[in-house]
């Protein structure tokens, strides 16, 4: 066998780090377990560590022997753990360990355990990748710190991935990352779980879907000025919102005060399981986003067959193609004549036709394939020792880079204490869970994981451990 075939053939012990993961919901949350998922078909060993939710905590099996450990620390603020910088040293060298990894894959700039994960793992040698979802400012102040986290924890870091061209350039941007070393890979849609109804829905009413975070970000403002002019112009047309936040308030003070109360249903919260259920209820989706780096939310409604009108913001432009979305401004004038025409669209859009190009234009396992050669590329980067790491860790600035190497060097130092105090030979490696799969693919997994009590009864460490292998 050549060596490009054994390269090829390579299987990779994935370390995936992120605050963000299930049960909460959302399109971080949703990445890391679907490509998690297709990277186990592939044949790869891939633990998840994020922390704990609830009374969720310990160690878990997921769908398909998907490993995932919540670490006892409670969220702080925005679902992520407060920030310790050395705290997370003994737990993640130990997962490292035990589990036998090669690559740490890191998701989410607003991820404090992502950061801190990766941090620890160059510093014991490990490959590391980080993925960014997000899109970041560069002008106030809290756009400011995290760019200067960002360059931080990019600063030696094997290779990046982006989920859009313009995510691309905003990394590169705020991390000071050299461009060469950053991919761009996009988001998927689960095709097998978003698809049309099988009779289209009436078109006597209009319905117009929103499934949204109703924070500022996304534009719930922009919605309290856009929903009642739309309403005032097409007698016909109901809205429909899924999501909650602190903007919601707004919505409803907007419906009291237009008398919409029969047209705006205010669904609050859905989980991810129910979000198909709304979406086929529709014609068009609406998403109002100020700022999107990809937004898986378009994929699964144009995979639902709707006709998607949304701001031109970010990486939305490139999500889906020209015929399947209508782009507006970040305006409400604009975003009305957008919503208008699309109305007036809706008879030529056929749901099975839009269903179908999604299914050939996203797929999680191509998702997943592409990912693996960015892992196959982050194991050939050269090793480095401290001082040449640390070169790079002084190059971020003439205060902030100083401070960076004092923050490496103390952390080699109490990884060096923790060698002593407990050496590796000492750390019992984890034993392999294999799991017959008798699913088709990852479309078979997402039939097991739409069940809403499948994370429910994960089993815990104690149920697993006494077996080697579980049919």
């Amino acid at each position: 066998m050549m060596m490009s075939d054994l390269q090829q053939n390579q299987k990779h012990s994935i370390l995936m780090v992120s605050d963000f993961f299930y049960p909460n919901f959302g399109g971080v949350e949703n990445h890391i377990y679907y490509l998690s998922q297709c990277l186990l078909n592939l044949g790869h060993k891939v633990v998840v560590v994020t922390h704990a939710y609830g009374k969720r905590s310990g160690v878990r099996y997921m769908t398909g022997g998907l490993k995932v450990y919540y670490v006892p620390w409670r969220p702080f603020f925005n679902q992520n753990t407060f920030p310790t910088l050395y705290g997370t040293l003994p737990i993640i060298r130990t997962i490292l360990i035990r589990e036998k990894i090669n690559i740490v894959h890191g998701h989410q700039t607003f991820s404090t355990l992502c950061h801190e994960a990766l941090m620890h793992a160059r510093i014991m040698g490990y490959k590391v990748v980080f993925t960014d979802h997000s899109l970041n400012g560069f002008s106030d102040a809290g756009s400011i710190h995290m760019n200067k986290v960002l360059q931080f924890t990019l600063a030696d870091v094997s290779q990046a991935i982006c989920v859009s061209h313009t995510s691309k350039e905003n990394t590169v941007l705020r991390s000071d990352l050299a461009p060469e070393k950053v991919f761009v890979i996009p988001n998927a849609v689960d095709t097998a779980m978003f698809k049309p109804a099988l009779e289209r829905p009436s078109r006597l009413d209009i319905v117009i879907v929103v499934i949204s975070r109703l924070v500022y970000r996304k534009g719930a403002d922009l919605l309290v000025e856009v929903i009642p002019e739309v309403c005032r112009l097409n007698p016909n047309v109901r809205f429909i919102i899924g999501g909650d936040g602190p903007k919601r308030v707004r919505l409803e003070e907007m419906r009291e005060k237009h008398s919409l109360q029969d047209r705006v249903d205010l669904l609050g919260a859905v989980p991810h399981t129910q979000v198909r259920s709304v979406l086929i209820s529709g014609h068009i989706f609406l998403n109002s986003s100020l700022t999107e780096a990809f937004c898986i939310a378009i994929l699964e409604a144009a995979s639902c067959g709707l006709l998607t009108v949304s701001t031109r913001v970010g990486g939305v432009p490139e999500v889906v193609p020209d015929d399947m979305i209508v782009l507006a401004e970040p305006d409400p004038s604009d975003m009305v004549r957008s919503i208008q025409k699309a109305i007036t669209m809706l008879p030529n859009i056929d749901p099975q036709v839009m269903h179908n190009r999604m299914r050939e234009l996203y797929s999680w396992h191509d998702v997943a394939k592409r990912t693996k050669i960015v892992y196959d590329r982050a194991l050939k980067c050269p090793d480095q020792n401290l001082l040449e790491s640390l070169s790079r860790y002084l190059s971020c600035g003439a205060w902030a880079g100083k401070i960076f190497c004092l923050v490496m060097i103390f952390n080699f130092l109490l990884w060096h204490l923790l060698e002593l105090w407990q050496p590796a030979d000492d750390i019992e490696e984890a034993p392999d869970v294999i799991l017959s799969r008798n699913c088709d693919g990852l479309e078979g997994c997402c039939r097991k994981h739409n069940n809403a009590e499948n994370h429910k009864n994960s089993s815990d460490t104690n149920n697993i451990h006494d077996k080697n292998n579980i049919s």
